[in-house]
């Protein structure tokens, strides 16, 4: 059946934290810039009404399908748009939604991309070596691993995977070319490194790399980061669930910057940036899940919330 006419299992992540730390009233309007399923939507929704309004954003055009047929009691209070977050601020103004009173990042992919073998995002099933979000995006992770030289290769697979073993992997793959589908990359991947590493299948990391480089994920988030500080109203909230190390630090070092006045290089005795801070930190450590929902949703072990709040 097409994911279009049902509506797949979903677990949100950090859901009752998340919708917490964003302190979703009545009658106010949030975003959400990874729409996915609906989880956390659907909990935000049921905290605004009756007068609220909720603005959900996807790259993936299944996803706004899916995230439709799980909302469709709202209908009325909902704007669903399929685009990318790094097109923030744009998305809000041509909505006429500003300002906003909170924005939520669930980052990562949601299980329903991980189970479609046909996205190409994981090797527990052979498919096509696609991972875009979109389909209308250019380049595929097919395009990467066929085209590219072998040190630009090792460098997407050493920076956004760091993985310590990227100039061999990107050896064999050089090697192997044509590479077609998951399966075979993988296969690629484990004979360059050995057998299974501890908990994680070797290819992982090299999986992880390609998907982020086809998707620009980290550059969007910088982007979408600094776009939410214009969208945000007075005291409004700024909530990000990540999921591994290179999110968590640009979404960490973000907030603390936003958080200073002088953000002059430490060598410069007197202040010539003039920035204004533009945000206090609420959480001055990450969030985690408790032991009770990392057993209940393993995907949740690596969660980390962080939170902001726009300074008046």
């Amino acid at each position: 059946m097409s994911l279009t006419m049902t509506i797949p299992t979903h677990k949100p992540v950090l859901l009752g934290k998340a919708v917490e730390a964003l302190q979703a009233q009545p009658g106010k309007h949030y975003v959400d810039c990874t729409l996915g399923a609906g989880g956390h939507a659907s909990a935000i929704l049921e905290k605004i009404l009756p007068d609220g309004k909720f603005l959900g954003i996807d790259a993936d055009p299944e996803a706004i399908n899916i995230a439709n047929i799980r909302l469709a009691n709202y209908t009325g209070s909902t704007i669903m748009v399929n685009d990318n977050f790094a097109n923030l601020e744009a998305i809000c103004k041509e909505n006429n939604f500003l300002p906003v009173h909170g924005i939520l990042f669930d980052l990562g992919l949601s299980s329903t991309q991980l189970n479609i073998s046909e996205r190409g995002f994981s090797f527990q099933n052979d498919g096509p070596l696609d991972m875009r979000l979109s389909p209308t995006q250019g380049l595929n992770a097919a395009d990467l691993v066929n085209n590219l030289p072998e040190d630009k290769l090792s460098q997407i697979i050493k920076t956004y995977g760091e993985e310590r073993y990227s100039k061999l992997i990107a050896r064999h793959i050089i090697k192997d070319r044509p590479i077609s589908s998951t399966l075979q990359l993988a296969s690629v991947v484990e004979k360059a490194i050995g057998s299974r590493r501890g908990k994680i299948h070797p290819a992982t990391r090299t999986f992880m790399a390609l998907r982020i480089a086809v998707n620009r994920e980290l550059e969007n988030l910088a982007k979408a980061l600094k776009q939410s500080v214009n969208c945000l109203d007075d005291r409004g909230r700024l909530v990000v669930i990540s999921y591994h190390s290179l999110e968590d630090r640009i979404v960490k070092q973000f907030m603390i910057r936003e958080s200073k006045g002088c953000i002059c290089p430490p060598d410069i005795p007197i202040c010539q940036c003039g920035h204004i801070p533009s945000l206090k930190i609420i959480s001055k450590k990450a969030i985690t899940p408790s032991s009770t929902e990392i057993k209940l949703n393993p995907r949740s072990r690596s969660a980390k919330l962080r939170v902001a709040e726009r300074l008046l």
